[in-house]
């Protein structure tokens, strides 16, 4: 990629990431940053220490707060300098980073007000801390400071000896435990020098923040005259670093980062314009495989060095989204969504005019450029375009099997044929169809296969002049899993069709659409598609996660592209790799394209074991020394964070079990593993690190017990055995109350059955009394009764003959000749046949006998006269009506009547027996 590397204003660059505050959660600057051997990062920034495992970000503050300006690992602890303060921050057991100041190992000296730590180097296994002010090295737990007769601006270690280098006093040396002067001259009065370092010559490189480069050589100091020198003036150098080629990293303070050979000679430029977050580089650091890591004034970013990839990106949009690119004549021409562009011998980018508008194909024919476009073919001649057909959207081009001029196109409207007749392109319609055609493969020099841009497929024959279409056969009908956006492409002379259901080939004994088991039994490959140009020896797979090349080969996956290059930039469905040179492929991407160089494709992949960060249990972090872990039964919410910092483009794997069950294999990404109400007993939990397809590390191991609940431990034994026996003695005590209670309940029993057999002889007693009584009062009941019967009879039998006296009166009335004398004697006889004494006796005779019934009688039917109650009392004593006419001196129709009114009086109805309501009456 001589190209690529040897350009001043090149928009080539290495992969590079940013990080927003959004993705860190912090302040915007970041002053230093550095990597530990284990793979993490620390980053100084206003709100404190950030810490980065890959994956998860933490932020550990100082105790006041303050902006941590600077910082170096060494050993287990991060030393940091703040304001009027630095120490270290260390990993206490519990997996929590806990700062330890270094203040007080101070003697007498004291840090100035306003002072603040701004560097931090290591040497010779001492720590210095610089401010502005003083220089502090920490030895054995002892701290020497020194201070400075001019503001301090850089420290650095050269071969062995430590050099600060202040502001206008010039460097100075330490030696014997004394600030020694160096060298001093007029270049270096009021210059702020950034660094000083060995270069391959032996000269001593000064780098300054705007007067540019010096080398010192034997107290002789000249400027550097090199490419860089002039830039890093003009945009006012900030940091720099040494990479272990030789080559060197100038970061700035107006325009990012520069990369120069050791010679000074600029490889690699980047800056918002390509798009970094920010122009203004506050701290940088290398990091083991090349990783180059800038801190930002809003922000971080990542850039991967090591890897030969290089990207072409345009930020302005310009450029549009990329769909070819081709290397024609040594020259890069890229046809995106806006046009045809080249880059010329500084990599700038050009426009060709007249190509505005959607570019979809670039092909060399016999040493000629065509480029498929919305408006038809162009040919390029002498960077200018010419329209050869008119044919609108040149999607694809093939050359004809076995003819050297012959080339038939997919367009908007159908196929096209091209063919050279007298040094002349001509472009024909071959007819049969219209439909728009985006994919075409040659089964044979006649017969090719087309696929619908968006739905259908289709084999097509050409007659010999390949100037028309003799056939063009459907075969959406003839065993195709889908008919939407079929892709077609010839492998080892196989026709192959890729749907989103998989892969499938043509049968051409059968003529028919079969599955293509050789892919699909290969599930990296069944789920991908071929994105690579024809002229590609190795095939590119579009994959999940990545784009994998050689799929029939037996290592499959291990040349690959990863996802992290590329994520979100591609054209789906337009994806496509073409061929820049032997080893370098060209990917499409919708804001440039990346150049893969074959030659370093990623073979291998870095997996670690995961390494527990933290474990926590309700919310509370535990020891992670603690052998065994021993987890509470209740509320168990136990939260896992694993890393493996070391690892790249890795989720994890953990699988839970014990003595019962084996839970299945479970993925997180984000490397937190929480569970809650485990049952009790000893559990194994398995993590591992998982890259790409079937890759993973090897399995770190925790062992775990989730306590018994109380109930089931000693203490639950000593408890049951505690209750079963107050239980025994409850028991023992309450049958021996029961017994006692038993004895004299029968005590009780039999005292109770003496004076019931005594009261029961009693009432027999007394029964026997009272049945003698009622048999007395009995007796004298019907005793009455039979003389109220008798008196009734004798005063009916009175009235009877009283009555036919009378009657015998009033028949011979006329014989009587004082007719005064005459009614006084038929009154004496009525008087005496209703005689008011006699009925006083019969009523007090018969309540006698019938306890009150006139009373009761009266007091529920008050509308009763005396003669009613008469009448009631006979008819209860079963008289006849004759009877009671008797002794009412009445007719017998008037004892009817006098019935019939009884019963009004009594409520009765008709149907009802008068007789029996009054017999049953008490």
């Amino acid at each position: 990629l001589f190209f690529v590397i040897q350009v001043v204003d090149a928009q080539y660059t290495h992969y590079f990431k940013n990080y927003t505050l959004s993705d860190y959660k912090a302040s915007n600057q970041n002053w230093d940053i550095s990597k530990s051997n284990d793979g993490k990062l620390f980053v100084a920034n206003n709100d404190g220490l950030l810490e980065f495992d890959g994956l998860n970000w933490n932020l550990w503050e100082m105790p006041n707060k303050a902006i941590i300006r600077s910082l170096l690992i060494y050993q287990n602890r991060i030393y940091v300098g703040s304001y009027e303060e630095f120490g270290y921050f260390l990993k206490n057991p519990k997996g929590v980073y806990e700062y330890h100041s270094l203040i007080k190992l101070l003697d007498k000296f004291k840090i100035h007000e306003d002072e603040e730590f701004w560097q931090i180097i290591l040497f010779k296994g001492a720590i210095v801390f610089r401010s502005f002010l003083s220089i502090h090295i920490l030895e054995d737990d002892k701290i020497s400071s020194y201070n400075l007769p001019s503001i301090a601006m850089s420290c650095n270690v050269v071969e062995g000896k430590l050099y600060v280098s202040t502001l206008d006093k010039g460097i100075f040396i330490l030696e014997n435990k004394n600030l020694i002067p160096f060298f001093n001259h007029s270049l270096l009065q009021n210059t702020k020098i950034i660094s000083l370092t060995k270069t391959d010559t032996n000269q001593l490189l000064i780098s300054t923040a705007l007067s540019g480069l010096f080398l010192l050589d034997h107290n002789k100091i000249v400027s550097w005259k090199t490419a860089i020198n002039p830039i890093i003036k003009k945009y006012q150098l900030n940091k720099f670093s040494q990479l272990p080629s030789g080559d060197m990293v100038f970061g700035t303070i107006k325009n990012g980062i520069y990369i120069t050979d050791k010679d000074g000679e600029i490889l690699f430029h980047l800056n918002k314009e390509v798009g970094l977050l920010n122009n203004t580089i506050l701290g940088q650091s290398v990091s083991k495989g090349n990783e180059l890591w800038l801190g930002l004034d809003n922000g971080l970013a990542s850039i991967d060095l090591d890897k030969p990839n290089f990207f072409y990106t345009d930020v302005s949009g310009k450029l549009g989204a990329v769909y070819d690119i081709i290397n024609y004549k040594g020259i890069i021409y890229i046809g995106s969504n806006t046009g045809l562009y080249f880059l010329d011998n500084k990599n700038k980018l050009n426009f060709i005019e007249g190509s505005q508008g959607q570019v979809w194909n670039l092909k060399e024919v016999n040493g000629e450029l065509f480029c498929g476009h919305n408006n038809g073919t162009y040919l390029l001649q002498n960077k200018q375009l010419k329209l050869i057909s008119n044919f609108a959207g040149g999607w694809v081009l093939k050359k004809v099997p076995e003819e050297k001029d012959f080339y038939i196109q997919g367009t908007y409207v159908g196929l096209v044929s091209f063919n050279k007749l007298n040094g002349e392109w001509k472009a024909t319609h071959l007819g049969k169809t219209t439909i728009p055609i985006k994919y075409l493969v040659f089964e044979n020099k006649t017969t090719a296969w087309v696929a619908h841009a968006s739905k259908g497929l289709y084999r097509v024959k050409f007659n010999k002049n390949y100037d028309s279409i003799v056939e063009f056969k459907d075969f959406r009908n003839k065993g195709l899993w889908s008919d939407f956006f079929v892709k077609i492409y010839k492998i080892n002379n196989t026709i192959a069709f890729h749907t989103n259901k998989g892969w499938q080939m043509y049968e051409p004994l059968l003529d028919s659409i079969l599955p293509f088991n050789l892919l699909n039994d290969k599930e990296e490959v069944k789920d991908g598609y071929i994105i690579s140009e024809d002229d590609i020896q190795k095939l590119a797979f579009k994959y999940k996660n990545s784009i994998n090349f050689d799929p029939f080969s037996n290592g499959f996956g291990k040349a690959k592209v990863s996802e992290k290059y590329f994520k979100k930039r591609l054209i789906t469905g337009n994806e496509n790799i073409s061929k820049i040179s032997d080893s370098t492929l060209a990917l499409n991407l919708y804001d440039g394209f990346m150049l893969i160089n074959t030659a370093n494709l990623e073979n291998a992949i870095t997996l670690k074991k995961p390494i527990i960060e933290k474990l926590s249990i309700n919310n509370k972090a535990i020891d992670l020394k603690t052998d065994p872990i021993l987890i509470p039964f209740g509320n168990n919410n136990i939260t896992i964070n694993v890393s493996s910092p070391l690892s790249s483009n890795h989720t994890f794997e953990y699988q839970l079990s014990n003595f019962y069950f084996k839970a299945p294999w479970v993925e997180t990404k984000n490397g937190i593993l929480e569970f809650s109400n485990l049952s009790d007993g000893s559990y194994t939990l398995l993590i591992n690190t998982k890259g790409s397809k079937q890759s993973k590390s090897s399995n770190l191991r925790i062992d775990f017990k989730v306590l018994s609940p109380w109930y089931k431990d000693t203490f639950g034994f000593i408890i049951y055995a505690l209750l079963l026996l107050l239980s025994a003695l409850t028991i023992y005590f309450l049958h021996k109350r029961k017994i006692k209670k038993e004895q004299n309940l029968l005590k009780i029993k039999y005292s109770k059955t003496q004076k019931k057999l005594l009261d029961e002889r009693a009432r027999e007693n007394e029964k026997e009394i009272i049945k003698l009584k009622n048999e007395s009062l009995e007796n004298e009941v019907n005793l009455k009764s039979k003389q109220l019967a008798n008196s009734a009879m004798a005063l009916i039998k009175k009235n009877e003959t009283l009555q036919h006296l009378k009657e015998s009166f009033i028949k011979h009335k006329e014989n009587f000749n004082n007719q005064y004398l005459f009614k006084n004697l038929i009154k004496q006889l009525d008087d005496s046949i209703e005689h008011k004494d006699e009925w006083e006796l019969f009523e007090y005779n018969f309540n006698q006998v019938h306890e009150a019934f006139f009373n009761q009688l009266k007091a529920q039917f008050s509308e009763l006269n005396k003669k009613d109650l008469k009448a009631c009392a006979y008819i209860k004593m079963n008289l006849t009506t004759k009877e009671i006419s008797t002794l009412f001196n009445i007719s017998i129709r008037g004892v009817e009547t006098l019935r019939y009114r009884l019963k009004g009086k009594l409520n009765l109805a008709k149907s009802d027996s008068l007789k029996g309501f009054l017999q049953n009456f008490n």
